[in-house]
């Protein structure tokens, strides 16, 4: 087992480590040569002072190394949120994520089942039709011919296991909740990534420029869902070509009303897969249009409007014209028909 404990001493001073430093302990935790004691440790000192950008990119260095990797095209965006935002929502970027592939841009959307909440986007897409346990090959196969993949967490960062009981006796967020996010097995340099904490919105942007990301925003809702909301103002932190601005989005600059909590909040994996099937038939209701917004920030990303406005107008032809609902009838038939 590595001894942690140079580098504890150091936390519990308050003070952070190097990059360096914090690549070496990621790298022996995610090679289960930890002990499970000194773990919880670290992560709860980094929880307790707040994580670095050095410390949060080291640590999504070391998970993509150990991660199982697809090929995806340079346009390919991925829209995983770190979850833990405590609000039921509506599976958004899993539906949003179809409406971009059906613009034209590729999505390897990254994810796993519900933590948090009631569904997750492993939950959705099998309440939709979809078979998530595909062989890696066919998940390469699946982004190549119908636009999309699901890449599951569980299948793509297998070292990320060592950690899981400590996590769990820890009961509260560590850097692993937003490492994961961070660490797509596709590499897609261009990126959605909602956060449950506004003060991540600005350091989780500039972790993305460290990482190599080409056009990303994170986002934070005022109402604290991690995703753009409709029930007020979202925060946003756009990384291009290096630069960062913060702004503001908002409902009615796209000419939609805002809505209550309660209006889009979600519920089981069936329900939602219900609610998706509806909206993509052309049902309108605060699920279209909360759904509209993110995925117009991901056609932004993925170079297809100069515009947030344009963006999502394109998003809404894309629902309107059936385009949406083909791209996910395509996806769900390839998953049935691929060799297992």
């Amino acid at each position: 087992m590595d001894d942690l404990s140079p580098l504890l001493s150091k936390l519990t001073s308050g003070a952070s480590l190097t990059r360096a430093e914090a690549k070496s302990a990621f790298g022996s935790i995610m090679s289960g040569e930890s002990e499970p004691l000194q773990v919880a440790a670290m992560l709860t000192s980094m929880s307790q002072r707040g994580e670095t950008i050095e410390e949060i990119v080291a640590g999504a260095e070391v998970m993509r190394s150990h991660a199982i990797h697809i090929q995806a095209p340079d346009d390919a965006v991925d829209t995983c949120g770190t979850g833990g935002s405590g609000i039921d929502s509506f599976n958004i970027s899993t539906a949003a994520a179809f409406i971009t592939v059906a613009a034209g841009i590729p999505v390897a959307k990254h994810g796993n089942r519900a933590a948090s909440s009631k569904s997750g986007s492993a939950d959705v897409l099998e309440a939709l039709g979809g078979n998530i346990d595909l062989p890696m090959e066919q998940v390469q196969k699946s982004l190549t011919e119908t636009g999309f993949t699901f890449l599951f967490a569980r299948a793509h960062h297998s070292a990320v296991r060592h950690v899981v009981p400590v996590r769990a006796a820890l009961k509260f967020k560590t850097i692993f909740n937003v490492l994961g996010p961070l660490s797509s097995p596709a590499n897609a340099k261009r990126q959605v990534l909602g956060v449950y904490d506004r003060r991540l919105v600005l350091p989780l942007a500039e972790v993305l420029r460290d990482l190599g990301s080409v056009h990303s925003w994170v986002v934070h809702g005022s109402d604290g869902l991690d995703e753009i909301t409709t029930t007020g103002p979202t925060f946003v932190a756009e990384l291009r070509d290096g630069a960062i601005r913060e702004f503001e989005v908002s409902p009615g600059q796209v000419g939609f009303n805002t809505v209550s909590l309660d209006e889009i909040r979600g519920g089981t994996a069936d329900h939602n897969a219900a609610a998706i099937r509806a909206m993509f038939a052309g049902e309108h209701s605060p699920f279209r249009e909360i759904t509209l917004m993110n995925a117009g920030a991901s056609l932004l990303v993925g170079g297809k409007a100069n515009s947030f406005e344009d963006a999502v107008q394109m998003a809404a032809e894309m629902v309107d014209g059936g385009l949406a609902h083909k791209a996910l009838n395509s996806w769900v038939e390839f998953t049935k028909n691929a060799r297992t």
